[in-house]
């Protein structure tokens, strides 16, 4: 391999870069917009959920739940009614998004300490939604169920009674950003590598300059080392931009060490900036390899890769096709550095398989582009 070849290559494919600012504009933005919008938008945590709540007891029982239940964070009390009906037209709207009915024997059950039942109604139309607004009002409801043991027999445990006390490691806040903002990286590289680079060598094809790069003695290496490290000098910009975005607006703080994020995250995208380049210089069409590269390259990693969902969640032959996808293995690493704090004594065989990722793709990339150039 020639240096100076190589950086001819590179210098021709910055210039290119450089020229179209577009397109550099939105490599840059693209880590910046999805950083703010998922870290935004997306959240597993339940805020404000609209709770329309009809109290036929009006005792001081029914008041004291009615505070506990209006007074966290959680829960936003649209509407006060009289009857179910009325509860039910709010749900029915989409007003509200529990209804929660507290019967007339409310305060008498608890006075002769009989099993006070009250009835909470969610609408499932949202289905995570409901199960997590769900779980919340029934954590708030046996808050209230202790305290009136408390009151009742001085305890808020029966004896032989199990006292669980769960704690939260690497997350102890369950803030839905410090899983979201880190798994957002992938995500950035992955749209930043593979729907820039999947145009390079198709562009060459299309525009009748890349018979004048065959004509030269420059080699498939070369052309290959060269198309690439621009974009890799702009996709460890974006790391950059993600995490300190993430940092500064979100909070969200690397417990493990920064070098080693870097030095993987470079190491992924060594293997999708290969991922481009093979696409564009197998299709020839810029179009094509574009719409291919989001297909195989943007979907798969925020559906497979379980950033967004849980990968023991999903049916067993898409648990088996989540092993093909390389941000399966970046997100354990990213998270495991940005909350657990662990280095390659135990991320080494995510680190193996994209470096196994990345020279597949090289292979593959270099085999195309020496049967092109012939």
């Amino acid at each position: 391999m020639n240096p100076r070849r190589l950086f001819a290559i590179a210098y021709k494919e910055s210039l290119h870069l450089l020229r179209d600012w577009r397109s550099l504009a939105l490599a840059l933005a693209i880590p910046l917009l999805l950083v703010l919008i998922y870290g935004y938008a997306l959240t597993f945590d339940l805020r404000h959920a609209p709770i329309v709540i009809c109290d036929q007891s009006q005792s001081r029982e029914s008041r004291e739940l009615i505070s506990l239940m209006t007074g966290t964070p959680y829960f936003d009390l649209v509407g006060d009614v009289a009857t179910s009906d009325e509860l039910a037209g709010y749900l029915m709207r989409g007003q509200a998004m529990l209804g929660l009915i507290i019967p007339r024997n409310f305060a008498q059950n608890i006075a002769a300490k009989r099993p006070a039942s009250i009835q909470l109604l969610v609408d499932g139309s949202d289905a995570n939604t409901s199960r997590l607004a769900r779980s919340y009002a029934e954590a708030v409801t046996a808050i209230y169920a202790n305290q009136v043991m408390v009151r009742a027999m001085g305890t808020a445990r029966r004896p032989g009674q199990a006292d669980l006390r769960p704690r939260s490691w690497y997350n102890p806040d369950l803030r839905s950003q410090n899983v979201l903002v880190p798994g957002i990286i992938a995500l950035v590289m992955v749209v930043v590598a593979a729907l820039l680079t999947s145009t390079t060598i198709a562009k060459e094809w299309e525009s009748g300059s890349m018979e004048q790069l065959i004509s030269t003695p420059v080699r498939a290496d070369e052309l290959i080392f060269g198309k690439v490290t621009p974009y890799f000098v702009i996709g460890m910009l974006d790391v950059a931009i993600a995490v300190v975005v993430g940092r500064l607006v979100f909070a969200v703080p690397i417990a493990g060490n920064a070098a080693l994020l870097f030095a993987l995250s470079a190491l992924f995208l060594t293997g999708a900036l290969f991922l481009g380049l093979f696409l564009s210089s197998a299709l020839k069409s810029q179009v094509l390899a574009n719409q291919l590269a989001i297909l195989i390259g943007f979907m798969p990693t925020l559906i497979l890769s379980g950033f967004v969902f849980a990968i023991a969640n999903m049916p067993q032959p898409l648990q088996w096709l989540t092993y093909i996808v390389p941000a399966r293995y970046f997100i354990v690493i990213l998270r495991g550095v940005y909350l657990k704090g662990i280095g390659l004594e135990i991320l080494w065989t995510q680190a193996l398989f994209l470096a196994i990722y990345a020279l597949i793709m090289l292979f593959l990339t270099r085999k195309k582009l020496v049967l092109r150039l012939e």
